[in-house]
């Protein structure tokens, strides 16, 4: 019987072997455009689904459905679910979202031609979380290849829905009971094992006045001066959001940004509609409920410095927070310690200022934790930018990780 230390070398040794073709199977899922909005992903699963189908797995296809999908803003949603069963003991998920922002301008690389150079590929989702499609399906392969009883089993949950959210990807696998893991690695990067996150609630407030002829604009009630009296008092939270504290490693402080503002019907028109969309990041310690409320009072505050202005505000998205689940534990500590052996490097656990589809398998009770492939920061990966990278060695080295963990907290008798 095979010792740990030779069953690490053997994966290693797969993965190596192995990695030209995975590096093949992450260019055919940059190929497929997934921007988000449109959304139109299902095109994607179907390619995803044939890749996979193509090493053995039995694929399960879950379309939502059209009117659903439509009602969210996006166009087609298919996840995909793959089980691996081995014997009896945990349940292992490894969660990756497709959907991805569109690419935007200053490319110097086909943002859907997954080209490599200088070590690295290129492409929007190359490294958020495509490449994680990569990592978690030939981290598997990698393990069935040891041939060893294994107490337990895997599942691949590739799902389309992150970038709105999450409710039509994972938060509706598992609200359906199509899936209940025990135990979750979600898609990230590879110099430190996340377990917290911020959460996000995403506000439009919609200010009314009265349109007007520029000529006469006392007839009328500027829209835009009572958003700018919005805008300054929402401005001004983020001062007093620095003092409020996150005991959370890798998580500062609260913080809030206007990310578009839109209104008026001409330049000769006073403007009698502003919309203004915001998000406001919420640390692990604040209740959401109340952050809410706290800002529907500033603005109605500011609106009503303003005479004849009214506004509505509607809810966009609330997505909580992550907090760790103890039964995490072990999860997190075989993360490190191969994260380690491999890297050569300390790897630490922390939170992240972003928010995930993971804090869906924490609302269920399922202890995760987010690793895979890519570098230190988001920053440097260019994710979200253009010219999206990944650097090849760390998504052979991530594949590495996650094989010696699943057979580390699989390990039968």
């Amino acid at each position: 019987m095979s010792g740990r230390g030779d069953d690490d070398a053997r994966l290693d040794a797969w993965i190596d072997a192995h990695f030209d073709d995975e590096v093949r199977f992450l260019q055919a899922l940059v190929r497929v455009p997934t921007d988000t909005p449109p959304g139109d992903n299902a095109p994607h699963a179907e390619a995803t689904a044939t890749l996979l189908e193509g090493f053995g797995f039995t694929v399960e296809r879950h379309p939502v459905p059209e009117d659903v999908v439509r009602e969210h803003g996006l166009a087609s949603i298919t996840n995909l679910v793959v089980r691996r069963r081995y014997g009896n003991g945990p349940t292992i998920a490894l969660n990756a979202h497709g959907d991805v922002v569109p690419p935007g301008e200053g490319w110097h690389h086909d943002p859907y031609g997954g080209e490599v150079e200088g070590g690295k590929i290129y492409g929007r989702a190359a490294a958020v979380s495509k490449s994680d499609f990569a990592t978690y399906a030939f981290a598997v392969r990698a393990l069935e290849s040891l041939g060893a009883r294994l107490a337990g089993g895997v599942e691949l949950h590739f799902t389309y829905d992150e970038e709105f959210g999450g409710d039509l990807g994972p938060g509706r696998l598992l609200a359906q009971g199509v899936v209940k893991p025990d135990l979750l690695i979600a898609a990230g990067f590879s110099y430190q094992v996340v377990t917290a996150h911020n959460g996000c609630l995403q506000l439009e407030v919609t200010v009314h006045g009265k349109m007007a002829h520029a000529a006469i604009p006392a007839t009328g009630v500027d829209a835009l001066q009572g958003a700018v009296e919005i805008l300054n008092a929402l401005y001004a939270q983020n001062e007093l959001y620095r003092g409020v504290t996150s005991q959370v490693a890798g998580i500062t402080h609260p913080y809030l940004n206007v990310g578009t503002i839109a209104g008026g019907t001409n330049t000769n028109v006073v403007p009698g509609r502003v919309v203004l969309r915001l998000d406001r990041r919420m640390i692990p310690e604040e209740d959401p409920v109340a952050v809410e409320a706290s800002l529907r009072e500033v603005i109605a505050a500011a609106a009503g410095r303003r005479p004849g202005i009214s506004v509505d505000v509607r809810r966009l998205l609330l997505a909580r927070a992550l907090k760790p689940l103890p039964a995490n534990a072990a999860l997190v500590a075989a993360l490190q310690k191969h994260g380690e052996a491999v890297f050569g490097v300390p790897i630490p656990e922390s939170g992240t200022p972003l928010y995930t589809d993971v804090r869906l398998y924490g609302e269920a009770g399922v202890p995760a934790a987010i690793y895979g492939a890519g570098p230190r920061t988001v920053l440097e990966s260019n994710a979200k930018r253009a010219d999206e990278h990944l650097e090849l060695d760390d998504l052979r080295r991530a594949t590495k990780v996650v094989a010696r963990t699943l057979r580390e907290l699989l390990r039968g008798a």
